[in-house]
């Protein structure tokens, strides 16, 4: 396998672009392998990689269609219910907790 070529943070050259780059662009990287990629040194720990794209071959984003709107409502709707109260909390439920945080915190008002 080749290796990628490695460039310093913000030292890449024209033409290359990271997927967050690509995305505010209205670009996809459209299934292309990675052709680069970008090091940004931290002081305690490894450097911070970020893999980069040819914005050539990019492909545009696909557009949400209503069916991918309802789907992406309902995955959302599922985060916000709570599986100990069954109640739409209004807010993505924490992972850590595993329920809504008045459920966490008060178990006797959720065995009434």
């Amino acid at each position: 396998m080749a290796t990628l070529p490695v460039y310093r943070w913000r030292l890449a050259p024209d033409g290359l672009a990271t997927r967050r780059q690509l995305r505010t662009a209205g670009l996809r990287p459209g299934g292309q392998d990675v052709v680069a990629q970008l090091e940004r040194p931290r002081r305690r720990r490894g450097p911070l990689v970020a893999y980069l794209y040819r914005v050539d071959l990019a492909k545009p984003v696909r557009p949400m269609t209503p069916d991918r709107w309802a789907a992406l409502e309902k995955a959302n709707g599922a985060r916000r219910r709570c599986p100990a109260c069954r109640t739409d909390v209004g807010y993505v439920i924490p992972s850590s907790l595993g329920m809504c945080v008045a459920c966490h915190d008060f178990p006797e008002q959720r065995a009434a």
